[in-house]
């Protein structure tokens, strides 16, 4: 009888050596001089214009004055000629469309002449604008199907860069991406609309504190988690393949309950991994800062130094791109769903933002004694007053049918939005709510007894990681946002809504300057706004069902999933919001509602397929092979004379749940053909109703079969295989 021994081969494929790979030890390189060799950064341009079109370019990158066509003309030639130098024959209009991910055309730099040659020729105008087809990519009723033309537009705020292949480079231009009536079909065209209500907001409040400033922007760092498994594993499983995450698999006896594998040491093939990643990270100019071992097995991280928005959900791209890019090196794949596997730790990407002058100020700095730093406390206690009144816009755009998975689990934040600003700022703001701000809690010295280890000065407060925004310093951490989503749109937010608190803020305080020194008139501005928004702040433990009763008596909303909380972004209120700040049109917001919700749908809709095609295909097959094995056993049993009683209540236990299966593989498939209606919205409801609830019960007797089933007959690597074979 033929049995199944493909999960064992490519156990055996993982331990073999590794062709061209012995010990995965990448070249050594010397950062300081790698950094940034492979991007166009401000001094290199200006060391290669001359001073008048570097001049005018500047004011266009720092200022937003209008780009001159001489001026594109010069940046095209000096840009040609840099890529050219590097073994760049093409070059791409690189932009992020709403898929999520990002999009490329490359056109070639070669131009025939009239001599029957050729020559390398890059105008201004291909360097400003490009026209991809748009006809393909989400719009969300924007413009038609047939309606095909869109435009790429040159973002000169982000630096151009090669990305290299064996066979050739081709210069990749960040730009933004218009429909052909100026509707943004992209990420980036409403973050750059946000950096200027937040420079415009921002700037504002400086002058009443008599503060000069070029501009105000923010800033961004995002952590990325993420999971590699081996090839070998990865291609023998269609879920991981189709859905990026396992529909099925066990709990196996161990995962992360030691905690072993967090912060461990990093084995040498994933560390030399790692090495590459951020070679190549470096050479496009990425600030990568740190690497390590996350919670679960198989699972780790990096993270970048702060960056100025923009360049930082480029750099974050960039990044994801790299990470799945040089696990192919290593017969390894990157995977980057919020939740691969059940019963262990999902991934995140912490965004931790903040807010910061051109001339280096760091707006959200408390200092040593913030109760005194009345600066700081303005632009926290609009942060505090952005979330509270926001609390929707921020739950909605970090909801996903991954992410759905994570949230409110153990190892994330709950679906409840709230802040955390730590023992010493809860100290000062709740003697804000009086009026008086007297002290600011210090933390003083840690002393670990002995006197070999110095003593610690102590932070001022403890960190949350509970806490869906919690204040880390001189930052605050969006830790509820997924790690295979763009940062673009959750920061697009961030920006808007602080602008908007921003500015509100700078209302209440101009008028009450009417009557008050500005002592007074910010004091009361500060008690009243912390006061009607004070209900956000929660220093607790966001897991607990305690909060969960305290949130819901402060009227804090609770969305659970992505189908609660994706209404909300099209909501009244926030149309007005960012049409008021010129982010984007309810047009374009409606665009994105559309988008994410048929997203939701197709996700889902693509696991029930994956699912019961599985059932099928794979572990029904398997099922019943072992079940004949154990009949063919009964039946020579039977005619020994052999006690058979443990073997048929095995085979008649397996016979039961393969009914089982079967009856609810069967509910999923004429569940998952009937869609649940002609709309996408109506469609999206039916997955989360019932695909997702037959999904389910489809794989807990699935799961259950696994544990009973003879090893070497079940038909793909286990947790146990993917997890902890090496």
């Amino acid at each position: 009888m033929s049995k199944s021994f493909k999960r064992f081969d490519a156990i055996e494929a993982v331990k073999a050596p590794k062709n061209g790979m012995a010990g995965y030890v990448p070249a050594s390189f010397d950062i300081s001089r790698i950094f940034g060799e492979n991007a166009l950064h401000m001094n290199e341009l200006k060391d290669r214009l001359p001073k008048q079109i570097w001049k005018e370019l500047k004011k266009t990158i720092t200022e937003n004055a209008p780009l001159h066509p001489d001026v594109a003309d010069a940046v095209a030639v000096v840009m040609k000629n840099w890529a050219t130098e590097r073994g760049a024959t093409h070059y791409t209009h690189w932009f992020q469309p709403l898929t999520g991910f990002t999009a490329e055309k490359h056109d070639s730099f070669i131009t025939p002449n009239q001599g029957g040659g050729a020559v390398a020729e890059f105008s201004g105008k291909e360097l400003v604008q490009g026209e991809p087809d748009a006809s393909s990519f989400p719009s969300g009723g924007l413009r038609p199907t047939f309606e095909a033309r869109g435009y790429t537009v040159w973002d000169p705020t982000s630096p151009a860069f090669i990305m290299e292949n064996e066979n050739g480079s081709t210069l990749c231009i960040p730009t933004a991406f218009a429909s052909w009536k100026g509707e943004a079909l992209d990420h980036k065209t409403p973050l750059l609309r946000s950096t200027e209500a937040i420079n415009k907001a921002g700037l504002r409040a400086l002058e009443l504190f008599g503060i000069e400033a070029r501009r105000v922007t923010s800033t961004v760092g995002a952590e990325q988690e993420y999971f590699l498994i081996d090839k070998e594993f990865f291609y023998r499983r269609p879920d991981l393949v189709m859905a990026g995450r396992s529909l099925f698999g066990a709990v196996p006896p161990k995962g992360q309950e030691l905690d072993d594998h967090y912060f461990g040491s990093i084995e040498d093939r994933v560390l030399s991994y790692m090495l590459d990643v951020e070679k190549e990270l470096y050479r496009l100019g990425v600030p990568v800062k740190t690497r390590h071992n996350e919670v679960a097995p198989g699972q780790y991280e990096i993270a970048p130094i702060f960056e100025t928005s923009n360049i930082a959900a480029d750099h974050q791209q960039l990044t994801m791109i790299v990470l799945r890019k040089i696990a192919r090196k290593y017969d390894l794949v990157c995977m980057m769903h919020e939740k691969p596997f059940a019963g262990l730790n999902g991934s995140g990407k912490h965004t931790n933002w903040s807010v910061s002058t051109t001339e280096g100020l760091n707006l959200l700095e408390p200092g040593n004694d913030p109760h005194t730093n009345k600066l700081f406390l303005f632009f926290c206690t609009a942060v505090i007053r952005a979330v509270n009144m926001h609390q929707d816009l921020l739950r909605a755009v970090i909801a996903s049918a991954g992410n759905d998975h994570r949230l409110g689990a153990n190892e994330a934040p709950p679906a409840v939005i709230s802040i955390f600003l730590g023992d010493q700022l809860d100290d000062v703001y709740n003697q804000l709510k009086s009026g008086e701000l007297k002290s600011s809690k210090d933390g003083g010295l840690l002393g670990l007894g002995t006197p070999v280890l110095p003593p610690l000065h102590k932070h001022a407060g403890d960190r949350n990681r509970t806490s869906p925004f919690a204040f880390t310093g001189n930052k605050f951490e969006f830790r509820a946002v997924g790690s295979n989503q763009s940062v673009s749109l959750p920061v697009t937010v961030l920006n808007t809504i602080m602008a908007e608190s921003v500015e509100y803020m700078c209302e209440q305080l101009e008028d009450k300057l009417k009557k008050d020194d500005f002592e007074t008139a910010l004091r009361k501005v500060l008690t009243d706004v912390t006061n009607e928004n004070a209900n956000i702040l929660f220093n607790g433990d966001g897991y607990s069902e305690d909060w969960q009763a305290e949130a819901k008596k402060r009227g804090l909303l609770n969305l659970k999933s992505t189908m609660d909380a994706l209404p909300y972004l099209n909501s009244e209120k926030n149309v007005k919001l960012f049409e008021k700040y010129k982010v984007l049109s309810k047009a374009e917001l409606d665009s994105r509602f559309e988008i994410l919700v048929g997203q939701y749908f197709m996700n889902i809709n693509i696991e029930g397929e994956t699912t019961a095609s599985m059932v099928q295909t794979m572990i029904v097959p398997a099922v019943v092979r072992y079940i004949n094995e154990l009949a063919a056993t009964l039946d020579r049993g039977e005619k020994l004379g052999l006690s058979i009683g443990g073997t048929k209540r095995v085979a008649q236990h397996l016979s039961e749940e393969l009914d089982k299966l079967i009856e609810a593989n069967e509910e999923l498939i004429k569940q998952n053909a009937e869609l649940g209606g002609d709309t996408e919205l109506e469609k999206a409801e039916h997955m989360r109703s019932n695909i997702i609830p037959a999904m389910n019960k489809v794989r807990d007797i699935a799961d259950g079969l696994e544990k009973y089933v003879a090893d070497d007959y079940w038909p793909m690597p286990t947790y146990r295989d993917m997890l902890f074979v090496k």
